[in-house]
This record gives C-alpha cells, sequence and structure tokens, in this order.
C-alpha cells in the first residue's frame, strides 16, 4: 500500500503535466509561427525556437487595413456588454437568490431552457430583430444581443455565489443601525466581489472570441471585429498564398488582451472559483 501511493502520485503529476503542455503548446507554436517568415513555416523541417525570427509580421499586421479600427470596435462592443450584462445577471441572481417572489421558479427553469437553445437555431431571428430596429453593423445592435446571450449564463454562476452568502449577515448589520442598502454595500457586496470577477472573465471571453454571430451582424467591411478580421485577414494573397505568419502574429495580437485583462483579475477570480466551489 505504501508504495503505491507514491507511484499513484507520480503517474497523477505525470499526466497533469503531459496535458498541460498539450494545453500550452498550441499557443507556443502560435507565437513561435508569428516570428517566422512564410518560407519557414513552410518546410519540411519544423522550428521550435524561434532563432533568425523577426518582427516583420506583426509590423504588417499592425499596418494592414482595419486591423486599428477592428480593435476599438472589439474593445467598446466587449467593454459595453460586459459591464451591462454584468449589472443585469447581478441583479437578477440578487431576486431569485434573495426573494420569494410568483413566478420565481419559472423563471429559473427559463434561464437554464435558454442556456440548453442551440446558438445557430435564434440565427435568423436575431438577424431579422436587429435588422428591423436598423441596427446592423453598429455596437448597439450587436452590444444587444451580446448582452442577451451572455446574461443567462453569469445570472445562473452569480446565482451560487450569491445564495452562499448567508442573510443573516445582513440582518445583522441592519440591526447595527445599518440600512437595508449599507448592509448590502458594506456586508454582502465585498463577499460577493470574487464571483463578479469570475463571472465577468467567462463573459468578457465569450464575448471577446464570438464569431459567429459577429459574421452575420456585421456585414460590413468597415464595421468589423477582430475574429472577423482575423478571417478576412487569412485570405489568400495575390499569389495564391496564406501568409501563415502574418495570421498567428494577428491571432497573437488579438490574444493579448485577454492575457492582459486574465493578469489583471487572477487574484480575485481565484477566490471567487475556490469560493462558488466551497459555498455552491
Amino acid at each position: 500500500m505504501t508504495r503505491t501511493r507514491p507511484l499513484t502520485r507520480y503517474l497523477g503529476a505525470a499526466l497533469a503535466l503531459v496535458l498541460a503542455l498539450l494545453w500550452v503548446f498550441p499557443v507556443y507554436w502560435m507565437i513561435n509561427s508569428s516570428f517566422q517568415s512564410a518560407v519557414t513555416i513552410s518546410s519540411l523541417t519544423p522550428t521550435f525556437l524561434p532563432f533568425g525570427g523577426s518582427w516583420t509580421n506583426f509590423k504588417a499586421v499592425l499596418s494592414a487595413d482595419d486591423f486599428v479600427a477592428a480593435l476599438g470596435m472589439s474593445l467598446v462592443v466587449t467593454g459595453v456588454a460586459l459591464v451591462i450584462s454584468l449589472i443585469v445577471a447581478f441583479l437578477g441572481a440578487l431576486a431569485i437568490s434573495r426573494f420569494r417572489f410568483r413566478g420565481r421558479k419559472a423563471l429559473v427553469l427559463a434561464i437554464i431552457l435558454v442556456q440548453m437553445l442551440p446558438a445557430e437555431a435564434m440565427f435568423i431571428a436575431q438577424y431579422k430583430m436587429i435588422s428591423g430596429l436598423g441596427l446592423l453593423n453598429t455596437i448597439a445592435g450587436v452590444s444587444i444581443i451580446y448582452v442577451a446571450m451572455v446574461v443567462p449564463f453569469t445570472m445562473w454562476m452569480l446565482r451560487g455565489f450569491v445564495a452562499g452568502v448567508p442573510a443573516d449577515l445582513e440582518e445583522a448589520g441592519m440591526m447595527d443601525g445599518l440600512s437595508r442598502f449599507g448592509a448590502f454595500m458594506r456586508i454582502t457586496f465585498p463577499l460577493l466581489a470574487p464571483g463578479l470577477v469570475a463571472s465577468g472573465v467567462f463573459a468578457f471571453l465569450q464575448v471577446w472570441n464570438e464569431f459567429a454571430l459577429a459574421s452575420i451582424l456585421l456585414t460590413s467591411d468597415s464595421s468589423q471585429t477582430l475574429p472577423l478580421w482575423l478571417r478576412n485577414f487569412a485570405q489568400p494573397s495575390s499569389l495564391g498564398m496564406i501568409e501563415w505568419g502574418q495570421v498567428m502574429a494577428g491571432s497573437t495580437l488579438v490574444a493579448i488582451p485577454v492575457i492582459v485583462f486574465f493578469v489583471i483579475v487572477q487574484g480575485r477570480m481565484t477566490q471567487g472559483l475556490v469560493g462558488g466551489a466551497v459555498k455552491g
């Protein structure tokens, strides 16, 4: 028994290391290829270290048409959708966790059913709705659909965090002279902040990387998010070749805001995930 346990631990650690390497290797290969020329990438001998690489691919991407415009549109759409969806989802999670009202169970069931629906089944209806409002190729139109897409999952996730904070804490604060709003802001909200950050990270990733809906609602070349811009940027050149080095450089630049956002909030996100696992 004593010999089996160390062996099991070593096997488990080795398996975790292999899985981690398999997960990280595509990211490394993307960054590595972004520094290589098209000749090096298309050669039969792969280059695992970017020796002799250059910034030529990144310069080509940064000087490409509409890259800055697509970056700005992605930042604005993601920011607007993230803020609105967190506010709406947070208020909805408070309502279904703290209050008892008629239709509460039906609302919870509707949230679950909405998450089960395939997104492709609603594309036509969403397009008709945004087209009827005259909001195609606009930030407002895309943001409305993104908020509707993100709110159900975010609300369901926040519901677990809100339910994990006892209402007795607020009642104790009210007994000490605080109002209901003051007790919530001073006692409950700080405990829910890690959950908001964790939910915000998932919402940010979902909106930032969204491609299918954007390709339907943004049909103009002048109105594109970064995933759409990268799709068009990866088209073959006049010589019939795809500059994979430039495509990888563009993919790396698209991933940088996600990495920066995650680094900023990773401490709070870890607290939120652990808290949700314990309390949920």
